[in-house]
């Protein structure tokens, strides 16, 4: 009912755009200007935004408060907003590799 109300039949979702070659990889090399270019930022950072203010949250965010925060802290806190990001680039990047 609400698809018939903003104008669109109701029915299955559109098929995902096709993936262009310039977003498709098979070396090192590409991984890297892909990365390099941005491509991966779109998924990547919002999700390692939102994954690593959680993780930070919940693992680290008592000691910032109380101030007792050394450096390793900040270190840690890095990596909780690293990991996701890397995890996301790399879906991405897994999805668009060309297999022949």
């Amino acid at each position: 009912m609400l698809a018939a109300a903003v104008g669109r039949a109701p029915g299955p979702a559109p098929y995902p755009r096709p993936v262009s070659d310039d977003e498709t990889w098979s070396t090192a090399q590409q991984v890297a200007a892909l990365a390099l270019r941005g491509r991966t930022a779109r998924t990547a950072v919002p999700m390692a935004l939102i994954v690593g203010t959680i993780l930070t949250a919940v693992n680290l965010g008592a000691i910032i408060l109380a101030g007792d925060a050394t450096t390793g802290t900040w270190i840690r806190l890095g990596i909780n907003y690293l990991v996701p990001f890397l995890v996301a680039s790399y879906g991405w990047l897994s999805a668009r590799r060309k297999t022949s």
